[in-house]
């Protein structure tokens, strides 16, 4: 079973990524910042990210530069979900080593049509 980690430090946006990776098959684990998914990522290595922007501690940009840098890690794929609309925000995280991007709020045909562009749905 693929695994994904959903990190935002909204409760109710996990929730409802969580129901939307669960109906896609995936096992998902969940984090509230940066920090506690890198934690996550140590343990386990999930198969896919979703990704909040803006968090406490640490954010998403701070989070996905850190796990693109782990050595030896296999790299799964990360899908910033976020209310960050702006173009130069979009292309900070993809330079920055996400693989897509979704703006908040979304729904489930929208998340599933860009997890199908990189293969992750």
């Amino acid at each position: 079973m693929r695994r994904g980690l959903i990190v935002d430090d909204s409760r109710v946006i996990r929730k409802v990524s969580r129901r939307i990776l669960e109906a896609l098959g995936y096992s998902v684990i969940e984090a509230e910042n940066g920090e506690e998914a890198l934690a996550k990522c140590v343990q386990a290595m999930p198969d896919l990210i979703l990704l909040d922007w803006n968090m406490p501690l640490m954010g998403g940009l701070e989070f996905v530069t850190a796990l693109r840098g782990m050595q030896g890690a296999c790299q799964p794929k990360v899908v910033f979900c976020t209310t960050n609309s702006d173009n130069g925000d979009i292309r900070k995280g993809i330079e920055a080593g996400a693989d897509e991007y979704v703006i908040k709020p979304f729904d489930h045909h929208t998340l599933h049509r860009k997890l199908q562009g990189i293969g992750a749905a």
